[in-house]
């Protein structure tokens, strides 16, 4: 990825200005009222603010109803959700799916997924989305470490500090390596703390780097949540930071919780959004792009720690609250942030998910 975190740049607004443009939204919005269901999957409601998304589409569209399916689900099974019901048109279809960057074009390329270009579609970074409208950035965060400081004295700071015999049976990822977007891309994080390249390189440093964990003890084999870190069964968590933070202020100080950007590793990660190919309801399912892509859309993300991929343009046309900045980290501990392309993503997850079984050999549970 080629945009920097926090910078601010002159793009323009593609807006609904002509009669013609306007037109058309009446029209889709007419249409996606007349299907009156809109089916999503994968969007747990402490994830990047997607409950206060979720309600605010519900108050301004109260026609449509939101059916929300397996809310703890990874990439990898949201695509699997498209396979299955290709020719289902019931609840259990999905119209959409937020998935990691490197499960879009993989989409496209197996046909499950459908184009369509958001209103807004001219400031979405051109590396952050498919030239032809199959999928496109939506929000972007960094690796971090989220630290139960009731059970966790010494705070970690970096990837090298979890191999610590006083951090025994504390660190877990938040899924199954083999599926989950978030564990891939904190095993590509891993390895580039080691000084590997992303891509293949870093699965393979970073691997190598949780046989060392796994060996040691350190590493617990449960898919971490809030939860599992109030309960301190998993009293380190390596998860995307508006994750995190998002868990930081649900528990409330019960227990205390600290997350920390690594020092080294630092591993920007991009979600994607795209409108399956099946989807049972395509106007909803164009209806809900257009209100995450607009201004109030993408600021809900902000609300929920993440940077939207619009960022850059709602901050260069000042539309960023400066209350919901100052609820961020500070930008310094973004400064070293490495976005991967879609190939060194595509490299690296293809080698995390072949290798994982046969290098670490920890079956990671709910």
């Amino acid at each position: 990825m080629q945009f920097k975190l926090l910078a601010v740049g002159a793009v323009s607004v593609l807006a609904l200005t002509s009669a013609a443009q306007a037109q058309d939204m009446a029209a889709l919005e007419a249409a996606a009222k007349a299907e009156g269901q809109l089916t999503t999957i994968a969007l747990p409601h402490d994830w990047c603010g997607y409950g206060d998304v979720i309600a605010g589409f519900k108050a301004k569209y109260p026609e449509i109803t939101v059916n929300e399916l397996n809310p703890d689900a990874g990439s990898g099974d949201e695509l699997e959700a498209i396979r299955a019901n290709k020719d289902n048109k019931g609840p259990q279809a999905p119209d959409v799916i937020d998935v990691g960057f490197a499960f879009g074009p993989q989409a496209k390329s197996e046909g499950l997924i459908q184009p369509y270009k958001v209103s807004t579609w001219d400031t979405i970074p051109d590396d952050a989305k498919d030239a032809e409208g199959f999928w496109y950035g939506d929000y972007y965060g960094v690796m971090s470490f989220g630290v139960n400081t009731d059970l966790v004295e010494n705070v970690p700071a970096d990837w090298s500090d979890l191999l610590k015999p006083e951090y025994a049976n504390s660190v877990a990822l938040t899924g199954d390596p083999r599926s989950s977007n978030q564990a891939i891309l904190a095993i590509m994080g891993s390895g580039m703390a080691k000084g590997a390249e992303p891509g293949k390189d870093s699965a393979a440093k970073g691997l190598e780097f949780f046989a060392e964990l796994n060996k040691a003890g350190n590493f617990v084999p449960v898919t971490a949540k809030s939860a599992t870190i109030a309960q301190g069964a998993t009293p380190i968590v390596m998860a995307w930071d508006y994750n995190l933070l998002a868990w930081r202020d649900a528990l409330n100080g019960n227990p205390p919780m600290e997350v920390v950007v690594p020092s080294s590793g630092v591993l920007a990660g991009v979600y994607v959004q795209a409108i399956s190919a099946y989807a049972p309801h395509p106007n909803a399912a164009k209806l809900w792009m257009e209100y995450l892509y607009s201004d109030e859309g993408q600021l809900g993300w902000l609300k929920g720690y993440c940077h939207p991929i619009r960022f850059n343009d709602l901050s260069a046309n000042g539309k960023v609250p400066q209350e919901l900045l100052d609820k961020m980290p500070p930008a310094a501990a973004y400064e070293r942030a490495v976005f991967p392309t879609i190939e060194q993503q595509d490299a690296n997850k293809a080698a995390v998910t072949e290798g994982w079984d046969k290098v670490v050999g920890a079956a990671v549970t709910e």
